[in-house]
């Protein structure tokens, strides 16, 4: 795994090894950058369920100007503190070691992204759990584009309930990326 683009272009990436983080691959990353690359510039996001920080990294590097990685696994928020070092970009850099929900809170009156990104575990629900505490949040702003990556069998039928609507799906082989925004009535 490595960057793709930008400042830190061709540097490689470690992860953790075993099952408890599901990279994503440098083809559905590039993919994915590709559809962002025009909000990148000067923006502050937000990577949750961080993995090895590959995401928020890659943002870094195509110039958002800050990046925040929640992480509740120990070992895979160390990684990303080692990744944030060989790409030079931990400067501008958060990496908080916590659950997600916590993790929310403990941002909550800090931050307002621009972009926030989740990649959390398949099965569980955590899409909702994570768009049911943004919903009446301060750490987004009308013009937020929330993206989750999610199985395929993951349905989001619920978010207008939220004030959120789909802007768009990319579905890949096994998974896909949602791309979410807050319904405008809702953000008035």
């Amino acid at each position: 795994m490595r960057v793709i683009a930008g400042k830190a272009r061709r540097l490689l990436l470690k992860t953790t090894p075993g099952q408890d983080t599901r990279p994503t691959t440098d083809r559905l990353k590039e993919t994915l950058f590709n559809m962002l690359n025009p909000r990148l510039p000067d923006c502050l996001f937000l990577d949750l369920f961080s993995g090895s920080g590959a995401i928020g990294i890659e943002a870094l590097s195509r110039g958002a100007r800050q990046a925040v990685f929640v992480e509740q696994n120990l070992e895979a928020a160390e990684c990303i503190r080692g990744n944030l070092q060989a790409t030079k970009l931990a400067q501008s850099a958060l990496v908080m070691n916590c659950d997600v929900l916590s993790g929310l809170s403990r941002l909550e009156g800090k931050y307002c992204f621009d972009l926030i990104f989740l990649d959390p575990p398949y099965g569980l629900e955590w899409e909702k759990k994570v768009l049911t505490y943004l919903s009446s949040s301060k750490l987004t702003h009308k013009d937020t584009l929330l993206v989750v990556e999610a199985s395929l069998h993951t349905e989001f039928s619920w978010l207008s309930s939220l004030g959120f609507f789909l802007e768009k799906e990319k579905t890949y082989k096994t998974n896909k990326h949602v791309f979410i925004r807050k319904n405008e009535e809702e953000t008035q």
